[in-house]
């Protein structure tokens, strides 16, 4: 993967969102979202979980930021990745592990981040408190300022999961949403994606799908009554 560490900071000119993600330095890393261990998530519902997923899949394409997938034993009991991270972000990087539970053990995988020249990760995967949490406290140990996606992941049950936020939390991981990873990358409606980025909203939050199409009825009729 080629590096990224020349790029443009796109942080607004404005004086705000300094302490936000700049999409200039983020790397996603989309961990064992694999068919198999969906059956064991129990902290959020796999639908709103896979859906979450493919916007972040659709965010990274459309905004131009790099993406980093493995799995954890894919042609194993754990099985293959959903084939939706792929489809939707095919500029995606994936590296095969080999058997490691943690993707930082890996050196191929670290490799592949230290390539980018991008120093904040956003993380999600399956299970949050193995497959996210271990690669995310190495990383930060390593230097890099890393947020979990909690909605994009999920764990065996909701004790696990308090547990996990936790644990993030004392560990300097910085816990985040779908919702909120696209608002702070999108940042603002003046720009040439924005038609795009209003379809993603609505895959993170069904109801302002409703209401978008609300709203474009109404200009429709008010266009046909002129």
């Amino acid at each position: 993967m080629a590096s990224s560490s020349t790029a443009q900071s796109s942080v607004l000119p404005t004086g705000g969102g300094a302490a936000l993600l700049d999409p200039a330095d983020t790397l996603v890393l989309l961990l064992d979202h694999q068919a198999g261990l969906f059956q064991t998530v129990k902290d959020i519902a796999v639908a709103d979980l896979r859906r979450n997923v493919e916007m972040i899949a659709r965010l990274c394409t459309l905004l131009k930021i790099p993406v980093i997938t493995t799995a954890s034993e894919p042609t194993g009991s754990n099985g293959p990745l959903m084939p939706e991270i792929h489809r939707d972000a095919p500029h995606a990087v994936y590296v095969p592990r080999k058997g490691e539970v943690n993707a930082w053990d890996n050196a191929d995988f670290v490799a592949e981040v230290e390539a980018t020249g991008r120093k904040t990760l956003v993380m999600a995967g399956v299970w949050t408190s193995v497959c996210v949490m271990f690669p995310a406290l190495d990383a930060r140990a390593a230097g890099y300022d890393v947020y979990a996606v909690i909605d994009a992941s999920g764990d065996p049950s909701e004790m696990v999961s308090r547990v996990s936020l936790a644990r993030f939390v004392q560990g300097g991981v910085k816990p985040t949403s779908t919702n909120a990873l696209l608002s702070e990358l999108h940042r603002t409606w003046a720009r040439p994606e924005a038609a795009e980025l209003a379809q993603l909203y609505g895959l993170v939050a069904p109801n302002y799908a409703a209401v978008m199409e609300s709203y474009q009825g109404a200009q429709k009729a008010a266009r046909q009554a002129g």
